[in-house]
């Protein structure tokens, strides 16, 4: 038998010889370079230029509708109508030169960054105009070590203060974060953890409970805790509505957040032998902390702007109460609310000024917990990294000497 690479035209079948042979095409080099895709995110100076054409021809055609072409007035029509045909004019510029992606993705880009600056402005402008309307009373020393016992509606902002409020949103917010924290951060891991039957029904309640009416937390401490078990108002029982309220808000979060942990990192601690609350203890809160900080954050951020709550559970007065067990307790959106309702210029002052209180307080606790959440987890400060470098340069020494030894 002959060979396979000794066959002839005449050894091969049918179908072999009837086929024509395989033609490579030739390889021509050219000097033109490739064409690449241009990339749909980043602006270029003809991007910017499109840009600016289309907000000044934009502004120009909606100054000839409302000034000269239609009986159209106000300053909120003529900018919806402005932006409607900035779009408009700014797609059709853009699609001369772009294909249809690019074109969607400047028009979207358009609306998110708007929308951006719409929020942003919006947010801006309540913050300054609290600072505006209450910059009289912030410069004043009084203001924040001074209660209202002394005071009366007309006197001058050197006498009296909010000292009173400051403390007692401090002793609300504190009971009320030794309440949420544990819970929530528990029930949130009871929801991811494990697989009980009832963690679906927990879940719907929680989900229920995060669009409950602040009014009827408080209406719910005040009849059981006040009515039925005969408490007194005090700050305790405006802490137990106030957790009410931070309960959800902190368990949801957290719940996202334990989610977003690998499940790698569980199985590798149970590799290794830890049981299911040591990985959690251990592995899942340690990688979740940030995030938990953040979910705390949200818990107090909805609890310490509560105003309906602490009026029935806790009440008004114009003293300064450190007992929390008893008393009414002032907080600072109470003391805002009791402020701005008077018709009496100064106490206006001291409502907005009480506002912008309020918001340095929100921002101080943020900046706190963010502190106390730390970095994340596998994150190593400097002086982490040189300690333990430092450790493992005296591990390796006494190993080497180990092994000289037995050498």
């Amino acid at each position: 038998m002959a060979e396979r690479g000794d066959l002839s035209v005449h050894d091969a079948p049918d179908w072999a010889v009837d086929r024509p042979a395989t033609v490579l095409p030739g390889i021509v080099a050219t000097r033109q370079a490739p064409h690449s895709l241009r990339p749909l995110i980043g602006f270029t100076r003809d991007d910017l230029l499109v840009l600016g054409g289309a907000l000044l021809s934009s502004t120009c055609i909606g100054l000839l509708l409302f000034g000269r072409v239609t009986p159209l007035r106000g300053a909120v029509g003529f900018v919806i109508v402005t932006f409607v045909i900035f779009l408009g004019v700014y797609g059709l510029l853009v699609s001369v030169t772009e294909r249809r992606p690019a074109v969607v993705n400047r028009l979207m880009s358009a609306l998110m960054a708007s929308a951006a600056l719409i929020a942003g402005a919006a947010l801006t402008s309540v913050i300054l105009f609290t600072l505006w309307r209450g910059k009289e009373a912030l410069v004043k020393t009084n203001f924040y070590v001074q209660d209202m016992s002394a005071a009366g509606p007309s006197d001058p902002l050197s006498s009296g203060g909010i000292g009173h409020a400051i403390v007692g949103t401090l002793i609300i917010i504190s009971i009320a974060l030794v309440l949420t924290v544990p819970l929530g951060i528990a029930c949130a891991v009871f929801l991811n953890e494990t697989r009980h039957p009832a963690a679906r029904f927990v879940r719907t309640v929680v989900d229920a409970m995060t669009a409950l009416p602040s009014i009827l937390a408080g209406l719910f401490i005040f009849a059981t805790w006040i009515l039925i078990l005969g408490f007194q108002r005090s700050a305790l029982a405006a802490s137990f509505a106030v957790s009410i309220m931070m309960l959800p808000i902190t368990i949801r979060s957290a719940d996202v957040v334990l989610r977003l942990v690998p499940g790698n990192l569980r199985e590798a601690a149970a590799a290794l032998g830890a049981s299911q609350w040591r990985a959690v203890w251990y592995v899942v809160l340690p990688t979740a902390r940030p995030g938990l900080a953040t979910a705390v954050i949200l818990g107090v951020a909805r609890g310490i702007g509560e105003t309906a709550p602490v009026l029935l559970t806790s009440g008004y007065t114009a003293s300064l109460n450190l007992n929390p067990t008893k008393n009414p307790t002032v907080s600072l959106p109470l003391a805002a609310y009791e402020f701005v309702r008077s018709p009496q210029p100064t106490l206006i002052q001291r409502g907005f000024a009480t506002a912008a209180v309020l918001m340095v307080l929100v921002l101080v606790l943020f900046i706190i917990a963010r502190i106390l959440g730390g970095r994340p987890a596998g994150t190593l400060t400097r002086r982490q990294a040189r300690r333990t470098a430092s450790r493992s340069a005296k591990d390796l020494a006494r190993f080497e000497a180990h092994v000289a030894g037995v050498r």
